[in-house]
């Protein structure tokens, strides 16, 4: 666990420069599925093409000049969950990865080092960066071989709470993942101390399971064979899955690559049944994980942050999870809500979170004295986990405690606002896209309008119209929806907040609105990584 106050240093592995571009050593530009090259189709943006490039142009000039230079490792490794060790893959050997620091404006040259056994990639979640340092091989770059390294270089326009992952397979949901939390150099609130809190759900090493096989397993379908041992978890989120029924599951990574990890042809059922959760509208999830984390800590052995009594804290939020929204309360405070995907919104007083895949939260308390469990809720999978708030003497709370809190007020991105600098102006869409959200369990033929994502889809934008985005969830499943390079707004109130993730619950809509002024070809997919890999992703491509 690492803390730190507003005014803290960057990372002694991040080094000021002023100028410089870092070669990559296995090149940007477009990649089929399995690193190809692939021609850009006629008529639309090249997201290594000059109008990207003019783009990125632009914010440089805007930016500060600084460059903060990262080196990162990707690798399989050990990791301790508290009480248990499971081989994984992970940056810098750590779960989380360790936090990346930047102030709006730098320009941030990260070189990736691929030490794992498949080809990977790394995406920006949230930021409005250029096209081709967007990290979706077939789309945006080729796929980073193994042994190989890529320098991903661009300005950071916004500041606000972000995180990184790959977008290649579901590697997600292994332990690739990190917070990259951007400075604002004007920042107007105050705040004694910021706590970064990453949720997440586990599964990867445990028992023989992987998140290759848990996807092999859900594609087999409902009436796909699977066992009779459904892994229900014990109520704590720490089951170990024991009572599987030994399902055959592959090994074959989504590079199309023999995973190492997946060592064991057979383990015990990871699909998930009867989960339902009145908030998300029915069902809950996929997959009944048999750990939920909190900076990759168990309940059991949580992960903990230091303060004093009547400090005013920051808590940055961020759901890493696969397949989990998690309900989040702070025992004994009251939350006041700042932010939503890195933007600011009308301060709004609640009790809990309701906190969807790929969202974030910026929340501010102000410290008790004592000790406190942040709770995290496995939103309907009967489970939840937990870190330790300390300012004082006393016993650590039970890893099973439920703060009442978490029956309290409950917030969810529909009932804020946008704060007034950021909200978008009224104005009618220049252009309607509708999306139908198809597919269900039985067949696991997740899709946007019954077709199954391919890297030649387009969805045409023009730079500078008003895009409205129209989702029709058919299904019976809820999802949470992201946008790659851009912000919108929910369409369905006044001032709705700037946000690039939302949920759309069954047999609901979702529309939002976004100014269309980030060239290149852009993803809206299912933030669900197992939808996703199914084919529950499209994209949206600029005309030339």
């Amino acid at each position: 666990m690492r803390t730190h106050t507003r005014r803290s240093v960057l990372g002694a592995s991040i080094a000021v420069a002023g100028t410089g571009i870092l070669a990559a050593c296995s090149g940007s530009g477009q990649s089929g599925h399995d690193g190809s090259t692939a021609a850009v189709p006629k008529g639309y943006v090249d997201p290594a093409g000059e109008q990207v490039a003019a783009a990125e142009r632009k914010r440089a000039a805007a930016g500060s000049g600084t460059v903060r230079k990262v080196r990162l490792t990707a690798a399989e490794t050990g990791l301790d969950l508290g009480g248990r060790t499971v081989r994984s893959w992970a940056y810098g050997g750590e779960l989380p990865g360790k936090e990346i620091r930047v102030t709006a404006g730098d320009t941030l040259a990260l070189t990736l080092a691929n030490h794992l056994p498949a080809t990977t990639s790394l995406h920006w979640h949230g930021l409005a960066l250029r096209n081709d340092m967007d990290g979706v091989p077939g789309l945006t770059q080729r796929a980073i071989g193994q042994g190989a390294e890529f320098t991903y270089r661009f300005t950071v326009p916004h500041p606000g709470t972000y995180w990184f992952h790959p977008h290649s397979g579901v590697q997600q949901d292994r332990g690739l993942y990190a917070p990259l939390i951007v400075e604002d150099p004007k920042e107007p609130l105050a705040y004694d101390k910021e706590w970064v809190v990453v949720l997440d759900d586990w599964v990867d090493g445990v028992d023989g399971s992987t998140p290759d096989a848990v996807l092999a397993e859900l594609r087999g379908g409902m009436g796909g064979g699977m066992g009779g041992g459904m892994d229900m978890g014990d109520g704590s989120g720490d089951s170990d899955g024991s009572d599987g029924s030994g399902h055959d599951m592959s090994n074959m990574s989504m590079s199309g690559q023999q995973s190492p990890s997946a060592s064991s042809p057979a383990g015990p059922s990871r699909m998930l049944m009867g989960a339902e959760s009145e908030l998300l509208g029915g069902d809950a999830g996929d997959v009944a994980y048999p750990y939920y984390l909190v900076n990759g800590r168990t309940a059991k052995a949580p992960s903990g942050f230091r303060a004093r009594p009547g400090d005013r804290i920051r808590i940055r939020l961020v759901n890493a999870g696969g397949d989990t929204a998690f309900r989040v309360a702070l025992g004994g405070h009251e939350m006041t809500v700042t932010h939503t995907d890195g933007f600011p919104v009308r301060h709004a007083r609640t009790d809990a979170l309701l906190i969807g895949m790929g969202e974030r939260y910026d929340v501010l308390v102000t410290a008790g004295d004592g000790v406190f469990p942040l709770t995290a809720l496995a939103e309907g999978k009967k489970a939840s986990t937990m870190a330790v708030l300390r300012t004082g003497g006393g016993t650590a709370p039970a890893a099973s405690v439920r703060p009442k809190e978490l029956d309290g007020r409950v917030l969810t991105a529909d009932k804020l606002k946008a704060d007034e600098s950021v909200a978008l102006p009224r104005r009618e869409p220049d252009r309607t896209i509708r999306l139908q959200l198809t597919g269900g369990m039985m067949h696991y033929d997740w899709a946007f309008d019954k077709k199954p994502y391919s890297a030649t889809q387009r969805h045409a934008v023009r730079a500078g119209e008003r895009v409205r985005l129209e989702f029709e969830n058919s299904t019976t499943m809820w999802h949470p929806l992201h946008l790659h390079g851009h912000t919108f707004a929910l369409a369905n109130a006044m001032d709705g907040p700037r946000k690039d993730t939302a949920a759309v619950l069954p047999n609901g809509t979702l529309t939002v609105d976004f100014e269309a002024d980030n060239p290149g070809l852009w993803m809206v997919h299912c933030h669900n990584v197992y939808h996703a890999e199914a084919g529950m992703m499209t994209v949206l491509g600029y005309r030339n």
